[in-house]
């Protein structure tokens, strides 16, 4: 990994978010930024510019999936909920918001390093398209030469 994975942590709870933060630096990854409510969420999520950010679904005054709206309305950013219960009507109204996973409290160790890695891999794959769109658009720009169709 040349460059490590930038994560913004949401989460009322300061000790969710402490050991959530702990894992991810054990393994190389780099909290850019902690908050304790959705708006918080907002304001950071513009600031630091994270690859990636894990929000809990209940928090006081803008909970985790409006958060996760404006978010995704601003500056469209992988986002993982983090959530006490599992119900499908929770899951989808996320997954209507744009959100790309939910991870169920307590954080399983495993299960979160193999979400972090998928997103990862999401996140490479948009830079390598973003790179190829753009040379793509270097090369109209200078006009490409004619074909060498005979």
């Amino acid at each position: 990994m040349a460059d490590a994975m930038r994560i913004l942590i949401a989460d009322d709870e300061p000790v969710i978010r402490m050991g959530l933060k702990t894992m991810l630096e054990e393994h190389g990854y780099k909290v850019v930024g902690e908050a304790s409510d959705g708006e918080q969420a907002v304001i950071l999520a513009g600031k630091t510019s994270p690859d990636l950010i894990f929000m809990d679904i209940k928090m006081p005054g803008l909970d985790g999936i409006a958060a996760a709206s404006t978010i995704m309305t601003r500056s469209p950013k992988p986002i993982i909920l983090l959530t006490a219960r599992d119900d499908l009507d929770t899951r989808l109204e996320g997954m209507y918001q744009g959100v790309s996973e939910f991870l169920t409290k307590p954080i399983n160790t495993h299960e979160l390093y193999a979400r972090v890695r998928a997103q990862l891999h999401i996140v490479d794959l948009g830079r390598q398209l973003q790179t190829v769109e753009r040379n793509l658009r270097t090369l109209r720009t200078r006009g490409t030469p004619p074909s060498s169709r005979s």
